[in-house]
This record gives structure tokens, C-alpha cells and sequence, in this order.
């Protein structure tokens, strides 16, 4: 149940959400979808620093993704960063590493 859900979310973002945000330089995605229904949706590109995310999320993705998957019980956005992100900025904090192209 859950893989054929995960893929009609993505399908639904891919065909409905993302076309409209395209407009806007952004897009969705799914980072994860819990077996209480719960879709957590990564906002990317413009969108992902807009001021008006959580507007975008409630009047856009939230009830598109509701409308056309009856599984889904809520969507939510997903604001959390990826740790292997995080590590990598606390390795170029602490001069432990250095991002591509940068000088010695």
C-alpha cells in the first residue's frame, strides 16, 4: 500500500503541483509518506525559501495531493535538512573540509 501511495503522490506533484510552482522558479517533493498517511512534502528551488511556503503548501500542494489520493490523511511540509548537508557544513565550520573550488 504504501509503495503505490508513495507513487501517486509523486505522480500527483509531477502532473499537477509542480507545473504551477514551475511558474514560480520552485517545485515539490516527497521526502517521506508514514503509515499513519502523513506526506511530508520538501518545497525546492524559489519556493523552498519563500516567504509564502506554508501558504503555497496549504493552498496548492496540501489539498491537490487530498483531492486526488483518498490514502493521504494529512500533508505536511517538510522543512528538515539532511544531516550528511549538515555534516558537511560543520566539516567547512570547523576548516576541516572545503567545498569544491575553493582556493587552498
Amino acid at each position: 500500500m504504501s509503495d503505490a501511495t508513495e507513487k501517486m503522490i509523486r505522480n500527483v506533484l509531477e502532473e499537477k503541483v509542480n507545473p504551477i510552482l514551475s511558474e514560480h522558479f520552485g517545485g515539490a517533493v516527497l521526502n517521506e509518506y508514514t503509515e499513519d498517511g502523513i506526506a511530508y512534502i520538501g518545497l525546492t528551488g524559489d519556493c523552498a525559501s519563500c516567504m509564502a511556503a506554508e501558504v503555497t503548501m496549504e493552498e496548492v500542494v496540501k489539498p491537490t495531493i487530498m483531492a486526488a489520493i483518498p490514502a493521504v490523511k494529512d500533508v505536511e511540509l517538510d522543512q528538515r535538512i539532511d544531516e550528511d548537508l549538515l555534516e558537511m557544513v560543520r566539516g567547512i565550520l570547523r576548516k576541516e573540509k572545503k567545498l569544491p573550488g575553493m582556493d587552498e
